[in-house]
């Protein structure tokens, strides 16, 4: 059972940097911008493999550079934004997968990445993970008041002497390295669903940022805990239990907001 609890230590420590980030997607309405950032990582374990870089350094470089490849295409205003997200999402996926199989001498389960495979952390991952998430949380906290001005207006948080583009790349190198800490607990197609969903549950009963940030991760933690319940019982994958069991959480929420009336 020592693997068990490793998975929801692992699973935790997760939830804790996805909360409040997720909460900054649900509030920057940038969802596929974090699905397009997802996809992108399994380009950058290919040239990971290709260069011979660790793979955690090789999928944040690849997200921060697919990241500020969009926010320059996106100043152009030659494709609509959401157009732009899907070509690049899928362009990056097809890019990583064809790529991967010309590699010589490479032999992965490329399952592992898509899906996750949370069951299989083991304390040196869970070390990596903690130190990841403090850095995490600590630069988010530092620059926390900065990304809410930016968030509510840009124009104003110029005004206001905010440094503008450095937090949107802060926010960016962030959610990177979430994304490539995640790839080994739930997989690339399933990071964004946790980094949404239980944002998104939570937000009708939040009143502030900060309760709304704290009330993810904790719902996260709670479908954390349910979702290896129910892979262990049942004996279903891991990562996808846990985005379904969030998804259960977030019909609930929305269901017992419509039942009191909202506010």
């Amino acid at each position: 059972m020592i693997w068990l609890l490793d998975a929801l230590l692992a699973g935790w420590l997760l939830s804790a940097m996805s909360g409040p980030l997720g909460s900054f997607i649900v509030w920057r309405r940038m969802a596929y911008f974090g699905d397009t950032l997802a996809h992108s990582a399994l380009l950058g374990i290919t040239l990971g493999f290709l260069l011979d870089v660790q793979l955690d350094v090789a999928i944040i470089l690849c997200a921060v550079f697919v990241a500020l490849l969009l926010a320059s295409l996106q100043r152009q205003h030659l494709i609509p934004s959401d157009t732009l997200l899907g070509l690049m999402a899928h362009t990056t996926l097809a890019a990583g997968l064809v790529t991967l199989s010309l590699v010589d001498n490479v032999r992965i389960d490329i399952n592992a990445y898509l899906f996750g495979d949370l069951l299989a952390v083991n304390r040196e991952d869970l070390i990596t993970m903690a130190i990841g998430a403090a850095i995490v949380l600590a630069a988010l906290a530092k620059i926390w008041r900065g990304l809410l001005a930016v968030t509510v207006s840009e124009e104003l948080a110029q005004v206001e002497g905010y440094p503008v583009a450095r937090l949107r790349l802060l926010f960016m190198v962030l959610l990177a390295v979430v994304i490539a800490g995640a790839m080994k607990l739930v997989g690339v197609l399933l990071i964004t669903a946790l980094l949404i969903i239980p944002a998104a549950a939570v937000r009708p009963f939040s009143q502030s940022p900060g309760q709304m940030a704290g009330f993810a991760t904790v719902m996260s933690m709670i479908a954390v805990a349910v979702g290896l319940g129910l892979s262990y019982q049942f004996d279903t994958p891991a990562g996808p239990s846990i985005v379904l069991a969030s998804a259960l959480f977030f019909v609930l929420s929305q269901s017992a907001y419509r039942l009191v009336g909202g506010r």
